[in-house]
C-alpha cells in the first residue's frame, strides 16, 4: 500500500475554474502525482468521493441540502480541508441570492418545473457549515497559488495566508494606479493580493475577485468612489459583484442600500 499523502478536490456549486488551476498546473502537475496518490478529483477522472484522505481541497459553495450533508461527510473523511476560490471562501456569485427578498422564487425565473430544484434560500460559505484549516481566495485561484500551497503542505510547512492588498502588487509591477490618474472605481485598495495585478495592468479597475484583505477600509473608500460621482446603487454592485456574502463588505452594501 502506498505510503503517499492521500489528496481529492471536490466540487459543489460552481463553475469549475478552480479545479482547472490544478489542470492548468502543467509538469508541475506531472510531478505532484509523483508525490502524492490523488483519490477523488472528478474532473481529472478520478472518482471516490467518500474515500478518506489527508488534503481535500473543496471548490464551490453550498446551495442544497444535499450539498450539506456531503460537506459535512467530506470533513470526517478528511485530515486537512482547503476552500479554493470565491465560492468556496464566501459564497460567490451565486450568493447574490441571499440579499433578495424572496430568494425562493428566484428558480422559478430560470427553470420550467421548479419544483424539482433543491436549492437552499441562502448561498454559503464553506466554512458556515464546516471548520476549514486554511482558505486560498481567488476567482479563480491561479496554479501559481495551487503550487505554493502544495508544497508547504507536503513539506510540513504551515501554508502562508497573502493578505497583502492589489495596490502593493501594482507598485511592485511598477503599474499606473487607475484610481488616483483615471478616476476608475477600483477595489485595489481592499482587495488581497495575487493575481499580479492583471486588471490595472491593462489599464482597468480591480473588480475585487481576490476577496477583501487585511484591514480593508470599505467604509472610506465607497466615500472615494462617491466622490468619483458614483450613486450609492452603483457602489453597491461594486462591493457586492463576486464576495458580497464577505463580512468586510457587508456594511458597505447595507449602508449603499439604505440610501437607495
Amino acid at each position: 500500500m502506498s505510503n503517499k499523502p492521500r489528496i481529492a478536490v471536490h466540487k459543489f456549486s460552481s463553475c469549475d475554474g478552480c479545479q482547472l488551476a490544478f489542470l492548468n498546473m502543467g509538469e508541475d502537475l506531472l510531478n505532484l502525482a509523483e508525490q502524492v496518490d490523488i483519490i477523488h478529483f472528478a474532473e481529472a477522472g478520478a472518482v471516490a468521493e467518500s474515500a478518506k484522505v489527508d488534503i481535500a481541497f473543496i471548490e464551490g459553495s453550498v446551495v442544497t441540502a444535499h450539498d450539506e450533508e456531503r460537506i459535512r461527510q467530506i470533513r470526517k473523511n478528511s485530515g486537512y480541508l482547503i476552500t479554493i476560490g470565491a465560492c468556496a471562501t464566501s459564497g460567490g456569485i451565486q450568493a447574490l441570492k441571499n440579499l433578495a427578498d424572496d430568494a425562493a422564487q428566484w428558480p422559478a425565473q430560470i427553470y420550467g418545473q421548479p419544483q424539482y430544484i433543491d436549492s437552499l434560500d441562502c448561498s454559503g460559505a464553506i466554512a458556515d457549515y464546516i471548520k476549514v484549516d486554511f482558505e486560498l481566495w481567488g476567482c479563480p485561484i491561479n496554479s501559481a497559488q495551487v503550487i505554493e500551497l502544495v508544497n508547504s503542505l507536503l513539506r510540513g510547512v504551515s501554508p502562508t495566508d497573502h493578505t497583502d492588498k492589489v495596490c502593493l502588487s501594482c507598485k511592485q509591477e511598477q503599474v499606473v494606479c487607475t484610481l488616483v490618474t483615471q478616476g476608475k472605481p477600483c477595489l485595489g485598495p481592499v482587495t488581497r493580493a495575487g493575481c499580479g495585478a492583471l486588471c490595472p495592468k491593462f489599464g482597468r479597475d480591480c473588480f475585487g475577485c481576490y476577496g477583501p484583505a487585511e484591514s480593508s477600509n470599505a467604509s472610506g473608500l465607497a466615500n472615494r468612489f462617491s466622490g468619483l460621482g458614483l450613486v450609492p446603487d452603483e457602489i453597491q454592485r461594486r462591493f457586492q459583484l463576486i464576495h458580497s456574502s464577505a463580512e468586510q463588505y457587508q456594511s458597505v452594501i447595507r449602508s449603499e442600500q439604505s440610501d437607495d
